[in-house]
């Protein structure tokens, strides 16, 4: 699997802002394929950090409805990611 494949998109949400500041942890949307190793290679590779942890889960899709019709939301994997003392990903360096 492809480095850049395997990330998808950082994911910024207030919950996860608390978890950078405090536990130094980092929230990422990843490849459904992809595996605890995969993500830790990726990580490190892109941002140039060291990871001590990584956690995964699945978050299943949900039922949306539209007048009457009802479809339902694509499944995705996310993964939490912890960083060694001292390193941080700051996103908007890209930018």
């Amino acid at each position: 699997m492809n480095t850049y494949d395997v990330i998808k998109k950082p994911l910024v949400t207030e919950k996860g802002s608390v978890a950078q500041q405090e536990c130094n942890k980092y929230s990422f949307e990843v490849d459904r394929r992809a595996t605890k190793y995969d993500i830790r290679d990726a990580i490190e590779r892109v941002f140039k950090v060291s990871v001590t942890e990584v956690r995964t889960m699945k978050v299943p899709g949900k039922y949306k409805r539209v007048g009457r019709s009802v479809g339902r939301t694509h499944s995705w994997k996310k993964a939490i990611v912890s960083l060694k003392e001292g390193e941080r990903i700051d996103f908007l360096d890209g930018v």
